[in-house]
């Protein structure tokens, strides 16, 4: 009998369409496929339906200004595992137009938004293609390489009036608005009118007065300064008495550009800046760009260094769902007591965390190659304690108190309902996409680390609603204490770093994608080195930003009430949303 070979659809794939549809990237460090422009439509739908690949993960783009062009990228997959199809349209600097992907996967609404905003490429057919970091007025498209900030220096880190000369120059004083901004030719912000507001009114649903009571409509605008909207985040919400009709997201109040700054850092100083991204999630935003970084080096990662990396990420995903799970209480009316009690045991895993890497939040742990130091034996016996016994008493406390609650049933079921066709075509990830019942988990999908040696379940629900969102976080605390057990009993002693230590690392050119199931759901960087010490291309995937997609959906026909337990049931934070 001879043993099967098993053949993947995607070495013959340019054999299944038409010649001159696409082709093979052939660049040195490079890989999927480049599909024109024209036939970009029916490549993704037929991807999509006779292929498997349903979900739409990252949409982003990279300019190659030397060449006058622009790579537009996508990463797709199966909901039911495996590796992505990568494909990229190639378009000219000065003819940057590419169809739009939302008719075929909607979760690329807001992704396409920000490669307008940031990158300047068109996407025709888009419904709602309006500016979604930067304001509408702004001047320019920030994320390309001939465009400079006010204070801009040089095109990378170290600057050398700082090093090694030493000679810094307070950048306040080389601006006339003595601030890093600047504004169109023959701006006047006394005459200016934001067209902006107008445009977000006006793709608002209107109500249809076919009701048997008649009620004004009303527009209402939820933040962007509101104690339930977790941070300077906006709801334009129209209302029908006090039902909700449509939804807007606004975003980009925290907005910093966190991508261009990253382009200027060396790789190694990107390391604590991801930290500033999620910033109650560092040791995931670590891990996440390490591996992209890793897959261009070719590092092999000591073994002991992968399950302390492991461990931290877990303790993440606990202390992250003990946070969520208390501040949904106080979107619920419960005010602090549930989120004081829940912030007692992140505050012990931070203890953790602050003995590991000498910082509570921005933890700056992780190394290309392992970690910055070892956890010692007095740790390790910490975890266990914390494992073993007083985070499954705390949960079961939680369980009692909260699970069978009148106020968290009667306000979270059948409230949010997302279906796991509308969960999968949105984007969604983390506990959001499972709560849906689509047991999709980076972790299982797509092993990395030395996830496919632990055994642990992939929690998803059956109702797709918030309190399926409650206990899908609830189960998944379980199943980080069940992985963490096996860390603690495995865990080999040796180095925790390959090779020395070093101030600069050389990551050979290329692209790579790292990506990590962290608390709120897949966390990726998409890297392009161009052999230099800086990246050419530095993007992050923010799962919650993607997750918003699903927020208008969620919401329409939902009490006003309501709204602010759906938003606060996505577990966003605004570091990440708006970087």
């Amino acid at each position: 009998m001879t043993e099967a070979v098993l053949v993947n659809p995607l070495d013959n794939l340019v054999e299944h369409f038409p010649s001159g549809w696409l082709k093979k990237d052939e660049r040195p460090g490079y890989t999927g496929f480049i599909v024109e422009r024209e036939h970009l439509l029916e490549f993704a739908r037929t991807m999509r339906d006779d292929f498997g690949f349903d979900y739409l993960s990252m949409v982003t783009a990279a300019d190659y200004i030397a060449e006058g062009k622009f790579d537009v990228v996508y990463y797709a997959y199966k909901t039911i595992g495996g590796p992505a199809l990568v494909f990229k349209v190639q378009v000219a600097r000065d003819d940057a137009v590419v169809p739009s992907l939302v008719g075929l996967y909607p979760g690329a609404e807001f992704q396409e938004r920000e490669v307008w905003d940031l990158m300047g490429v068109r996407f025709e057919g888009h419904p709602d293609l309006r500016r979604i970091l930067m304001w509408e007025g702004f001047a320019g498209h920030p994320l390309r390489k001939d465009w400079k900030e006010p204070f801009y220096e040089e095109d990378v880190k170290p600057f050398k009036s700082r090093w090694p000369e030493g000679k810094p120059v307070n950048a306040d004083d080389r601006n006339p608005y003595n601030d890093n901004v600047q504004y169109p030719e023959g701006f006047d912000p006394e005459s200016w009118v934001p067209e902006a507001e107008t445009l977000l009114y006006s793709g608002l649903q209107r109500v249809s007065h076919g009701e048997e009571f008649k009620t004004d409509e009303l527009v209402v605008n939820m933040g962007p300064q509101h104690p339930s909207t977790h941070g300077v985040f906006r709801m334009v919400v129209s209302l029908q008495g006090e039902k909700i009709v449509d939804l807007k997201p606004v975003m980009g109040y925290l907005h910093r550009n966190h991508e261009k700054i990253a382009e200027r850092n060396t790789f190694l100083q990107n390391m604590p800046f991801t930290d500033r991204l999620d910033y109650t999630a560092s040791m995931s935003t670590n891990f996440a760009y390490a591996l992209a970084v890793e897959k261009l080096m070719g590092v092999q990662v000591p073994e002991r260094a992968e399950y302390i990396r492991v461990m931290m990420a877990e303790l993440t995903r606990i202390m992250n769902h003990f946070f969520a799970t208390g501040f949904l209480l106080n979107d619920l009316g419960v005010y602090f007591t549930a989120s004081l009690y829940a912030i007692e045991e992140r505050e012990l895993i931070l203890d953790i965390f602050e003995e590991v890497s000498g910082s509570r939040m921005m933890c700056n742990y992780f190394r290309f190659g392992g970690v910055v130091r070892d956890v010692s034996d007095e740790v390790l016996k910490k975890i266990h304690k914390l494992v073993y016994d007083r985070i499954p008493r705390k949960l079961e406390q939680f369980d009692t108190y909260l699970t069978n609650n009148e106020i968290l049933r009667t306000r979270c079921e059948g409230v949010g309902v997302l279906t796991a066709d509308q969960a999968i075509a949105l984007s969604t990830a983390g506990p959001v996409l499972r709560a849906s019942g689509v047991p999709y988990d980076v972790r299982r999908a797509d092993p990395y680390s030395i996830y496919d040696r632990l055994e642990f379940d992939v929690v998803t629900g059956i109702h797709g609603d918030i309190y399926d969102r409650y206990l899908v976080r609830v189960e998944e605390i379980k199943q980080s204490i069940r992985i963490i057990k096996q860390l603690l009993r495995d865990i080999p002693s040796g180095p925790i770093l390959a090779g020395k230590p070093a101030y600069q690392v050389r990551v050979p050119a290329g692209e790579s994608y790292g990506r990590v199931e962290g608390p709120k759901g897949e966390l990726g960087f998409y890297i392009v080195s161009s052999g230099k010490p800086n990246p050419e291309r530095y993007h992050v995937r923010a799962p919650t930003f993607i997750n918003l997609t699903s927020l208008a959906p969620m919401a329409r026909g939902e009490k006003v009430a309501d709204v602010v337990v759906i938003l606060g049931a996505i577990d966003i934070v605004l570091g990440e949303v708006d970087r």
